[in-house]
C-alpha cells in the first residue's frame, strides 16, 4: 500500500510539475513576446485554473493521511488561491491585463517549478540536497511578492468593478450577503491568514534542513 502511495503521489507531483512548468514558459514567452505584463492571464490562466483546481487533491492526502500536512493548511492556500482565480481573476475581465495578475502568476509557478519537484524526488527518495534547500528558501522571497503585489493588490483594485457590477448579488443560500463587503473583509483578514502558512514553512524549514544536515553528517 505504502508502495502504491508512492506510486501515485510521484505520478501527480510529476504531473503538477509539468503543468507548472508550461504555466511559467507561457507567462514568460508572452511577456518576452509582447514586452507587455498584460498577457498573463490571456496566456496561461485557464491552464492555472485547471492546475488549481486539481490542487484540491492535496487536501484530501492530506485528510486520509497519505501526506503528514493534515488538511487544514492546504485546504487554506488551495481555498485563497481559488477564491482568487474564479471569482476574481476570472470573474472580472476587467482585471485580467492588469500587472498584479502577471506578478501572482509569476510567483506561483516559480515556487510550484521548485516544490512539486521535490515533492516528486522525494517519492523516490532520491531528492538532491540542492533542491530541498532551494524549496524551503525560495518561499522567503517568492511567498510575499505573490501575497502582497500580487494578491492582495489586484483584490483592492477589482473593488470597485465588484461595487459596480454588483457582482454575485446580495444573496447567499437566502441570507442577506454583499461579495464587495466580503473582499473588504478578505483583505483585513488576508495578511493574518497568510501569516499563519508563512510561518508554518518557516517552522518546516527549520526541520527539513535540519534532517538534511543531520544526514549529510553521517
Amino acid at each position: 500500500m505504502s508502495q502504491l502511495s508512492n506510486l501515485y503521489l510521484f505520478l501527480y507531483n510529476s504531473l503538477q510539475s509539468f503543468g507548472w512548468a508550461l504555466a511559467l514558459f507561457r507567462v514568460l514567452s508572452s511577456f518576452v513576446l509582447t514586452k507587455s505584463v498584460g498577457g498573463a492571464y490571456a496566456s496561461a490562466g485557464e491552464l492555472i485554473c485547471f492546475l488549481q483546481t486539481v490542487a484540491f487533491l492535496e487536501v484530501i492526502h492530506g485528510a486520509i493521511g497519505i501526506v503528514p500536512s493534515g488538511a487544514l493548511l492546504p485546504l487554506m492556500q488551495w481555498g485563497g488561491r481559488t477564491h482568487f482565480l474564479f471569482a476574481i481573476v476570472r470573474g472580472i475581465n476587467e482585471v485580467q491585463e492588469l500587472p498584479s495578475v502577471f506578478i501572482t502568476f509569476l510567483a506561483w509557478s516559480m515556487s510550484e517549478v521548485i516544490r512539486y519537484p521535490q515533492y516528486a524526488l522525494s517519492c523516490l527518495g532520491r531528492c538532491p540536497s540542492w533542491i530541498t534547500y532551494l524549496r524551503y528558501t525560495a518561499f522567503i522571497v517568492l511567498y510575499p511578492i505573490g501575497m502582497a503585489p500580487g494578491e492582495m493588490w489586484l483584490m483592492y483594485q477589482a473593488l470597485p468593478y465588484i461595487k459596480e457590477k454588483h457582482l454575485y448579488g446580495d444573496s447567499f443560500l437566502g441570507l442577506p450577503f454583499s461579495y464587495y463587503n466580503f473582499v473588504q473583509a478578505v483583505l483585513l483578514c488576508y495578511p493574518f491568514l497568510w501569516s499563519k502558512l508563512y510561518i508554518h514553512m518557516f517552522k518546516q524549514r527549520k526541520s527539513k534542513l535540519a534532517k538534511q544536515h543531520e544526514k549529510k553528517k553521517r
